[in-house]
C-alpha cells in the first residue's frame, strides 16, 4: 500500500493518501480545499486514480476539498450519515466498510467531538485514522458542535483503545509537528484519557478547558455541510492563459507542444548559459536569453506585457527562474516541462 501524510500549515491538518500499488486506485482522507491542487499533482505524479474522498467529520477549522475533487476526478464522497451533508455518495454508518481494491477501511463511529465523527480502521487493524477524536497526546475539543465529553471518552476507550496496541494512530491534526502515534502510547501517555484516567477524570478535564472559538468555523461549517462546495456552486478560477499543470513541488508547468503552438503570445525566457546555446532549437524563434546566474540582476529586462515561460536544458534551473520572476511581480509565468530535452523529443 502507498501511504502519504500531507500537511496544511494554516489549519495544521493532515490529509492522508492511501493507494493500492497494483491497481493504482486511491483514497484521500480529510482533504483541504486550498490544497486540492497539491493533492491532484501528487495523484498525477504517482499515476494514481482517485476513487474516494472521505472526511472523518464536519471540520470547523477548514473547508473540505471533497466536492472540488469530485468535480475534478469523478471520485465518490464518503462521510458520516449523521452529518447529513449534501453531495455525499457514501453515507457511512458504524460497522460499514468501504475502500478500493486491496484497501478496505472499517467505519467506527466515534462521536463526542462532534456527533458525526468517524474513525477509519484498516481491515488488518494496523492503522487507524482517528480524525479529531483522538490526537497525539490529546483529543478533540467537546465544547461546541454537539460535543459531549462523556461520549468522547467512551468513543476513545471503547472504539480506539480496544484496537491492538501496535495499531498506528494517524490523527487529523497536530500542532507540534508530531506525525503518528500508537494505541499503546496513547493508552499510557495521553494526558487527558490515558494512564488510567476514568470518565470522571476526563469529563472534568475537558469541562475545565477554555479554548478560543475556531477562527474559520462560520465559513467552514456551512461549506462542509455542502461537502466543500462553494456557495455559488462554481469551481475556483484556474489560470486561463495556458494549459498549466502544477507539480507536487508547486511549480506551474506547460508542455513544449503548447509553447510551440503559442509562441507569439508568450515571452520564452531561456536561462541556459551562453555556451549551451550553440545548437538551434527548432522551432524556437523568439527566445529571450538571460542566464540564470544573471537573472536577478537583469530581471527588469523581462517584458511584462505577456506571460513568461522559462526554459533550460532539463527544466530544473528554469523552475527556479519561475520563482524569481514571481518574486519580482510576474503573475503569469510557468516552466517548460522537461526543458530542452523534452522539447527535442516532442
Amino acid at each position: 500500500m502507498i501511504l502519504r501524510q500531507l500537511y496544511d500549515a494554516v489549519s495544521s491538518t493532515y490529509t492522508y493518501l492511501l493507494a493500492d500499488e497494483k491497481t493504482r486506485q486511491a483514497i484521500l482522507i480529510d482533504p483541504v480545499f486550498e490544497q486540492s491542487r497539491r493533492d491532484l499533482a501528487l495523484l498525477q505524479e504517482l499515476n494514481l486514480v482517485l476513487k474516494i474522498v472521505a472526511d472523518t467529520h464536519a471540520h470547523a477549522d477548514h473547508i473540505t476539498a471533497a466536492w472540488l475533487l469530485k468535480q475534478k476526478t469523478g471520485c465518490r464522497i464518503a462521510s458520516s450519515a449523521a452529518i447529513a451533508a449534501s453531495h455525499v455518495d457514501l453515507p457511512l454508518q458504524h460497522g460499514d466498510e468501504f475502500g478500493v481494491n486491496n484497501i478496505i477501511l472499517q467505519v467506527r463511529s466515534t462521536p463526542g467531538h462532534t456527533n458525526g465523527c468517524n474513525t477509519y480502521v484498516l481491515a488488518d487493524l494496523s492503522m487507524a485514522f482517528t480524525g479529531d477524536t483522538l490526537l497525539i497526546r490529546g483529543c478533540g475539543r467537546s465544547d461546541f458542535q454537539q460535543g459531549d465529553p462523556a461520549q468522547l471518552y467512551r468513543s476513545i476507550t471503547e472504539q480506539i483503545f480496544t484496537l491492538p496496541d501496535d495499531c498506528a494512530i494517524y490523527p487529523a491534526h497536530d500542532y507540534h509537528g508530531r506525525t503518528r502515534s500508537s494505541v499503546a502510547e496513547e493508552k499510557a501517555f495521553n494526558p487527558r484519557v490515558g494512564g488510567g484516567a476514568n470518565e470522571r477524570d476526563f469529563v472534568q478535564y475537558m469541562k475545565a478547558m477554555q479554548l478560543p472559538h475556531p477562527k474559520k468555523i462560520d465559513a467552514a461549517l456551512p461549506a462542509n455541510m455542502r461537502s466543500g462546495m462553494p456557495e455559488d456552486g462554481h469551481l475556483p478560477d484556474e489560470p486561463d492563459w495556458a494549459d498549466i499543470r502544477t507539480t507536487f513541488a508547486g511549480i506551474a508547468e506547460v508542455e513544449p507542444e503548447w509553447v510551440i503552438q503559442n509562441q507569439p503570445s508568450v515571452t520564452i525566457l531561456d536561462v541556459r548559459e551562453d555556451d549551451e546555446q550553440e545548437e538551434r532549437l527548432e522551432p524556437l524563434n523568439n527566445a529571450l536569453s538571460i542566464p540564470l546566474s544573471e537573472l536577478r540582476q537583469r530581471i527588469a529586462e523581462v517584458p511584462r506585457d505577456r506571460p513568461v515561460v522559462t526554459l533550460c536544458r532539463s527544466g530544473k534551473r528554469s523552475s527556479l527562474a519561475v520563482s524569481m520572476l514571481k518574486e519580482a511581480g510576474h503573475d503569469k509565468v510557468a516552466n517548460i516541462h522537461g526543458g530542452v530535452l523534452r522539447w527535442r523529443s516532442s
